[in-house]
């Protein structure tokens, strides 16, 4: 005879997604893509947002399928902008009761400088007087990075706050995607985005601080993805919106190898379900902290 609890830590019961509704910022193309998968092919909907519609639809069209529990609907939206975060919340909030899960994925990488030099001259020229290196390409980069994580969060809390209502023993989730760049003591060539990337770390502990303090029933913590293939770190996508990187790109990771879906649908599932984890930032890197971290 079995003991009934048994059936509570069943993968089925632990990690089904059914009947949650989930946002994706940058769903579209790269990690944001394999989290849409993730979540839809678990069972969630799954809203993917950008900016450019035709693209989103072509992935709704592309991943929608029989082999997927959930579904993916496109919302076109540009979340750099708090007035579209406001319509876009009017929108959602229209279709939907509750907001499950909030995944603040978008991003860009900005401008990359020659670090290396052999004079203090020649680092000002290369870092001060940089093509790139300008107060406007910083500012666009933390508002995209950084401004977006902070107003799309504060402004569906409502929405997620009625995820305990519509559903028993859950929490609603934002998970922010940083990146282990904001973990490095090495700026990579793009200081503004690695500090951005910490910037998102830290910011994701301050609003899980402050819906804490509030007793909200909400939980935010963050994601640090190594090297994954995505437009940000090959430049481009195939058809299927997909891209390949490299081998030079991971030749320092442990692992031997970039990330792929599994590693990062591993991490946010883990992330969605738990209920019990709250305020915190979790590498997928392949180890790659371990080499070039502090």
């Amino acid at each position: 005879m079995s003991h009934p609890s048994n059936q509570t830590v069943i993968s089925n019961a632990l990690f089904n997604l059914k009947g949650r509704v989930a946002l994706v910022t940058g769903g579209g193309s790269g990690i944001g893509l394999m989290i849409t998968q993730a979540l839809a092919v678990n069972g969630a909907k799954v809203y993917i947002v950008g900016r450019t519609e035709e693209k989103l639809d072509a992935v709704a069209k592309q991943y929608n399928g029989e082999d997927i529990d959930g579904e993916i609907i496109s919302l076109q939206g540009d979340v750099s902008k708090k007035d579209e975060i406001a319509r876009l919340y009017d929108e959602f909030s229209s279709r939907e009761k509750c907001l499950c899960i909030l995944v603040n994925n978008a991003g860009v990488a900005g401008s990359t400088y020659q670090q290396e030099a052999q004079s203090p001259e020649e680092a000002k020229k290369n870092l001060f007087d940089a093509k790139g290196a300008t107060f406007e390409e910083w500012e666009q980069v933390y508002r995209t990075n950084v401004a977006q994580v902070y107003f799309m969060t504060t402004a569906f809390l409502p929405l997620l706050a009625h995820s305990t209502e519509q559903h028993e023993d859950y929490s609603g989730t934002v998970i922010n995607i940083a990146s282990v760049s904001g973990t490095l003591k090495n700026p990579q060539h793009h200081p503004a985005y690695n500090a951005s990337k910490a910037a998102v770390i830290h910011l994701s502990r301050m609003l899980a601080n402050i819906v804490a303090n509030n007793g909200f029933k909400i939980r935010i913590n963050s994601i640090s993805p190594g090297v994954f293939p995505s437009e940000m770190t090959t430049g481009d996508s195939g058809e299927d919106q997909k891209s390949h990187i490299p081998k030079e790109k991971y030749d320092k990771v442990p692992a031997r190898r970039p990330g792929n879906e599994k590693d990062i649908s591993r991490a946010v599932i883990h992330l969605v379900v738990n209920q019990y984890v709250n305020g915190h930032n979790e590498l997928v890197d392949g180890g790659y902290s371990l080499i070039e971290g502090f």
